[in-house]
């Protein structure tokens, strides 16, 4: 049977916060969940592997460029039960109001059933998220600033929160070499309504701050992001688990390290670029390995993989990413340019 708590793991667990020192205190964790296939591939959280995607200016509004004019992508992904997630973006420029992107993100954690005080069925009830996003960025020269402006809403069988939030970036792009360096502050807000009788809750914002370099005569592009900057100590040492014992039976403290406290602010990401029509990608997070894992193995989790095929106008790209050691979540988004049909129909 489904329950509650299957929706509770689901958006302390999945969310990419991962933040056990706070669980539960944000409201809308879900606004953490990569949207789309690229993102999830290169470990979930990158603020300067753009390129032509449209779907990465959920990543960080900067990333919206001229090669993303007239693109439209649809992303899915299926989660545990019947959890599921759709994102659908598209770009646009116009003469005189300049560039812009509107996104939206929809989450539904499938029917539940309704029961009263004694167990007795009543029917059933759904629980949704979704946002509302739209996106403006300006160039000037090498750089790129952008800010998104978005609703987020929380309903659970009718029951509302919303929030109001802004995300504001800017990218600095060489003219000469493959080299972004980019800054993104995401999810700032406040939460408008809460649910009845609920408190108001913190948003779940955060700065990034990444770079993204490919070396001229290797097929390989690198990235590399910090992010939950704001903290410096984001490890969690629970309180419950197993205690650990040394050869002589003596229980051993755990205790935090620094080489962990900085390693967790880091995501690294990968793209192998055959060719413009044909890439490969790898991620690893190692918050997301930290905090997600058993008390005896680890799994894949932190780690991610994806793949880009362009065909004509089309794009596929895959992306699947181990949250959890009991398996991979796979993401799918397909993307094209409404430009090439508008040429086609005006000739």
């Amino acid at each position: 049977m489904k329950t509650a708590a299957l929706i509770l793991s689901i958006l302390l667990g999945f969310s990419l916060t991962a933040r056990a020192q706070v669980g539960g205190q944000r409201g809308f964790p879900f606004l953490e969940l990569p949207g789309s296939a690229k993102q999830a591939a290169l470990g979930g959280v990158n603020v300067t592997a753009g390129a032509h995607d449209v779907n990465m200016v959920t990543a960080n509004p900067a990333l919206l460029s001229e090669e993303m004019d007239g693109q439209v992508s649809l992303s899915y992904v299926g989660y545990l039960a019947d959890i599921k997630q759709s994102h659908a973006v598209y770009a646009f420029n116009s003469e005189k109001l300049g560039r812009w992107a509107a996104s939206i993100n929809y989450l539904n954690y499938g029917d539940f059933v309704q029961r009263d005080a004694s167990g007795m069925e009543l029917g059933t009830f759904n629980v949704n998220d979704y946002t509302l996003a739209l996106t403006h960025a300006r160039e000037m020269e090498a750089f790129t600033i952008g800010a998104t402006a978005k609703v987020a809403v929380s309903s659970i069988a009718g029951n509302k929160a919303v929030g109001v939030l802004a995300d504001a970036g800017a990218v600095f792009k060489h003219p000469e070499k493959d080299f972004t360096v980019g800054l993104a502050f995401k999810n700032v807000g406040y939460q408008v309504k809460t649910y009845d009788g609920g408190e108001r809750q913190e948003m779940p914002w955060d700065a990034q701050l990444g770079l993204t370099y490919k070396p001229e005569h290797m097929p390989v592009r690198l990235s590399l992001t910090a992010h939950r900057l704001y903290q410096f100590d984001i490890v969690y040492l629970d309180p419950n688990a197993p205690a650990k014992l040394d050869e002589n039976g003596n229980e051993v403290k755990e205790e935090k390290k620094l080489g962990d406290k900085i390693a967790r602010h880091f995501v690294v990401g990968t793209e192998f670029v055959f060719s413009k029509n044909f890439q490969l990608r790898a991620g690893y997070n190692h918050l997301r390995r930290k905090e997600l894992r058993l008390d005896n193995k680890a799994g894949g989790a932190g780690f991610s993989l994806g793949a880009m095929l362009r065909v004509r106008n089309f794009e596929l790209n895959y992306g699947s990413a181990f949250f959890h050691p009991s398996g991979a979540t796979h993401y799918i988004t397909i993307a094209t340019s409404t430009r090439a049909f508008l040429k086609k129909k005006s000739s």
